[in-house]
């Protein structure tokens, strides 16, 4: 979960690196095909297994820039992505939605905000085998490079 936190605040930097400075919103709206692996624990009986993962995933993305400050917000969300367990077989599909609702980023100092929430799911053809991980973030980077996470929840279930 800490890498991709920190490959979304690396993402909303670099775009505002590139986008010209204007105060209108501007969007990326995407689909792009991924392929990750996932050890499910309660895959195999409860012995676990690593699952490969492939789909289509929707990125949408709206920031606006205001000076020297970028603001918006980022969804990521599953659109048909799935796969088999590397060991039973079996079939899963991946779900749930990944969002940014707010994101703030100062081009003067460096101070970043932001609040993630990730409900992150993979679910399995049979009973007992589906990995559940739900987590809201709030993070921030100050101007003196300290950085600190908030977490109001986390859990990780297999149903």
């Amino acid at each position: 979960m800490k890498k991709n936190t920190t490959i979304m605040m690396f993402l909303f930097a670099a775009l505002a690196l590139f986008t010209v400075q204007a105060n209108a919103a501007k969007q990326i709206n995407d689909m792009s095909d991924i392929t990750l692996t996932v050890f499910v624990p309660c895959a195999a009986g409860g012995a676990g297994e690593l699952v490969d993962l492939s789909g289509p995933l929707h990125t949408l993305i709206t920031f606006t820039i205001n000076g020297n400050n970028v603001s918006g917000t980022a969804h990521f969300q599953p659109q048909g992505i799935a796969g088999t367990g590397e060991t039973t077989g079996d079939k899963y599909q991946a779900t749930g939605v990944t969002k940014d609702t707010s994101f703030k980023v100062s081009f003067q100092n460096g101070q970043a905000q932001q609040t993630f929430v990730n409900n992150f799911r993979i679910i399995g053809t049979g009973q007992g085998n589906n990995f559940l991980v739900h987590e809201v973030a709030h993070i921030t980077f100050n101007a003196d490079g300290t950085l600190t996470v908030f977490h109001d929840s986390f859990s990780i279930d297999c149903k």
